[in-house]
């Protein structure tokens, strides 16, 4: 009888507990009365508490009612391994390695939404896996400059192909339970000065150039987090700049997710309050320099902020909404009753991760050695029987340094030992021919590769010209590396050119075998003043973990190239409006530093940056001053030939304000194969200058030989709108328009014109 009733007795407790259960534990209920529910149970110092870092990547829930705490990792191209709870340095786990995936200007590359979805599958579930609720990218500043050192994290030049690739990404990342933190909203176009400068953008600039892909992430991707930069913008920093956080991004956008805090980046209290930021994160990077029993107390969003908020300074309206944010983004993720648990270095993961680096390498230049020859790729087997390799490219790891993007993996296929494992038939040999970085560490993460050489650059050379002689073909791997003031966060490149005297390499190889092919590793455009020499090039990319096999399954012919640039590639650097029209670095604003250092204590000089090439970005400066690149934006070659056929359109747009474009494919080669079919428009007429064209709409359409298909695009007014600041808004004019069709912005096949009413 004792026990019956002690039975009872429980059951009649756990009866009582289920039906007083908060509804942020009812998975069922909507998320904004969970939200709102979990809002109301808590003190005034667990939404401090809420608001702030506890520990290098992490800040805290609520114990008290159950609600986790936040973990953030690094990406964009993969999870960054565990450090310990204050420091920078490695944690020393040993199961914490992941899938390193192509860097983010090689996804761009791939012009296919398709391979942008799969990528954020892939690593969403490796973030899901480790348990993480924040992965820290993907990243879509646009490429203002060849020189900036954070390109490789970056979509490339156009705001329309950043945005339409980014959002797939993001849709991917998501489904696996896991938020996206989109960065680095805005303008951080420059690593040099990045926490000092203050960019002069005009607000037709900003809206038609640096911001549509920032749109695309929160309106179509659905972004449940976003970082704020480092720089200034209209001499505020973006950690506490009104106009970008709150009057665009979260009221004009409708963004209900976190404004994260780049690490440092946060300078004082009440403009941070106001500005809109809601979770600070490294305001001391160490965690300790606060000099307090809880260091984290000291951040500017912690007491500080409390104390505004006792002493009666300030209210708790701000205080309330960041929070929202944050439990909003916990229930989305960790609390979630539908997240998936995920999975770490899966051959499905591996297997993306070569596809996706495959699918961006762009085959820049495929010409044939001599008169009447085939061209040089795919290699022949039958004919090649000796390849030398050379350059620190082929064997340096690529995966580890370049700053917060560095990973630990648990393997990285070497270009070297991609052409090994998949030319066993062949003989290949390797020479150094250069020098670049020995080097081979970043945070405690260490390749263990010996990169020391005792040859002189003299030696180097005259050592692979002699292979070079007695090879059937030479393939020489070099271009950039993550090294600093090369592709790599914290600062920028010094010059357009490569480094290490690779340029002297290259010349002395050509000059002895004319079956050479240059395979470009970096982030960024590179000048090339040996082109003419060499019948082959490749723009090959930070491929990641499959990064050999990727490159390999390229120069056999087992996939067919498909690349293209997603940027363009300058000829030199007075080529780019940013240099030969705006500032870069920039100049010191006296008055600002001043203004700044008062209002922050900060004693460091502001940069002004006039961004006085405005919307004339990339291709548009290249159409508007009639120059030749190397290679324009959207340029990559196949092992077939594609035709595309005169283009349709109606006269007029429809009473929809849609028009479609019907236009003709056909693969006449003889290879299956990818085409990136690009659509640009431009506006005959306007009463603010325009673009020559800008990119508007592609698609990537795959043929087998003789085979042909009819490519729809429709486009709307939103497609053939400007924004008039005079106006202050989006404006479609009446009048001619042209749709060009091509295959890079400067390889038009075909226009039609139509009309606006």
């Amino acid at each position: 009888m004792k026990k019956l009733l002690i039975t009872l007795f429980a059951s009649t407790s756990l009866l009582a507990q289920a039906q007083d259960k908060p509804a942020y534990l009812d998975t069922k209920a909507s998320l904004e009365n969970r939200v709102e529910d979990a809002l109301s149970r808590m003190t005034l110092r667990e939404k401090i508490n809420m608001i702030h870092a506890q520990s290098k990547f992490s800040s805290p829930g609520v114990p008290r009612l159950g609600i986790p705490e936040v973990w953030c990792t690094d990406g964009p191209h993969g999870i960054r391994p565990e450090v310990l709870w204050d420091e920078w340095e490695q944690a020393g786990w040993t199961n914490d390695s992941c899938v390193a995936y192509p860097a983010l200007t090689c996804l761009s590359a791939t012009w296919d939404p398709e391979m942008s979805r799969l990528y954020g599958v892939s690593i969403g579930e490796e973030a899901r896996y480790r348990n993480k609720n924040v992965l820290l990218g993907p990243g879509v500043n646009i490429y203002r400059t060849p020189l900036n050192g954070r390109n490789f994290e970056y979509m490339g030049e156009d705001p329309y192909l950043s945005g339409k690739m980014v959002v797939p990404y993001i849709q991917g990342v998501l489904a696996n339970g896991v938020a996206v933190c989109v960065k680095h909203y805005a303008l951080n176009n420059n690593e040099e000065n990045r926490n000092n400068s203050n960019p002069i953008v005009d607000e037709r600039t900003l809206r038609e150039i640096y911001l549509p892909a920032f749109k695309a992430a929160v309106q179509e991707g659905g972004a449940w987090s976003l970082m704020c930069s480092y720089n200034l913008y209209k001499g505020m920093w973006l950690s506490e700049n009104d106009y970008l956080l709150n009057q665009i991004l979260k009221k004009e956008w409708g963004f209900d997710g976190v404004v994260i805090s780049d690490w440092g980046a946060v300078h004082n209290t009440l403009g941070t309050v106001k500005g809109g930021l809601d979770l600070e994160y490294g305001s001391w990077t160490n965690g300790l320099d606060g000099g307090m029993k809880n260091a984290y107390d000291a951040y500017f969003l912690a007491m500080p902020y409390m104390d505004l908020i006792t002493s009666g300074k300030i209210g708790t309206d701000e205080l309330n909404d960041k929070c929202r944010r944050i439990l909003r983004m916990i229930f989305r993720t960790t609390m979630s009753g539908e997240r998936p648990f995920g999975a770490l270095n899966s051959e499905a993961h591996i297997a993306a991760a070569r596809q996706i680096g495959a699918q961006g390498i762009v085959l820049l230049k495929n010409d044939a050695p001599a008169k009447g020859a085939d061209a040089l790729l795919p290699i022949n087997t039958q004919k090649v029987k000796r390849i030398l390799v050379v350059g620190e490219n082929a064997v340096k790891m690529q995966t580890v340094g370049g700053g917060s993007s560095s990973l630990k993996v648990q393997h990285e296929v070497s270009p070297l030992d991609g052409i090994k494992a998949r030319f066993q038939g062949v003989q290949v040999d390797y020479q150094r021919g250069y020098v670049g970085d020995a080097s081979g560490q970043y945070n405690g993460v260490v390749t263990g590769q010996d990169l020391s050489e005792s040859r002189s650059k003299e030696q180097l050379i005259a050592d692979a010209v002699k292979a070079a002689r007695e090879a059937d073909m030479v393939i020489f791997i070099g271009g950039l590396n993550k090294s600093n003031n090369q592709d790599c966060e914290g600062a920028d490149r010094t010059q357009l050119e490569l480094p290490y005297d690779q340029d002297d390499v290259i010349t002395a190889l050509a000059a002895v075998n004319k079956n050479m092919v240059v395979i470009n590793i970096s982030g960024n455009a590179v000048c090339m003043p040996w082109l003419a020499k060499v019948p082959a090039v490749l723009q090959d990319w930070y491929l990641g973990s499959e990064a050999g096999n990727s490159l390999a399954d390229v120069l056999s012919g087992d996939v067919n190239p498909s690349g293209h640039l997603p940027f363009t590639y300058y000829a030199s650097l007075d080529q780019c409006g940013a240099h030969a029209l705006g500032e870069y670095p920039g100049h010191v604003n006296e008055e600002l530093t001043a203004a700044c250092k008062a209002r922050t204590g900060l004693d460091m000089p502001i940069y002004d940056i006039e961004y006085k090439e405005g919307i004339f970005v990339g291709y548009r400066y290249i159409d508007k001053n009639k120059l030749k690149p190397t290679f324009p934006f959207g340029h990559g070659l196949s092992y077939t030939t594609f035709q595309i056929d005169k283009a349709s359109a109606a006269k007029v747009m429809d009473m929809n304000g849609d028009i479609t474009v019907t236009v003709p494919v056909k693969n006449i080669g003889s290879r299956e194969g990818a085409e990136v079919v690009q659509l640009y428009v431009q506006q005959v007429k306007s009463s603010l200058p325009r673009p020559i064209k800008e990119l508007k709409a592609f698609s990537k359409v795959n043929l087998k030989p003789g085979e042909s298909k009819q490519l729809l695009f429709t486009l709307n007014s939103e497609a053939l709108s400007y924004y008039n600041d005079q106006l202050g808004k989006w404006v479609c004019e009446p009048g001619q328009y042209i749709v060009h069709i091509g295959t890079s912005a400067g390889d038009i096949r075909t226009s039609v014109k139509f009309e606006v009413k």
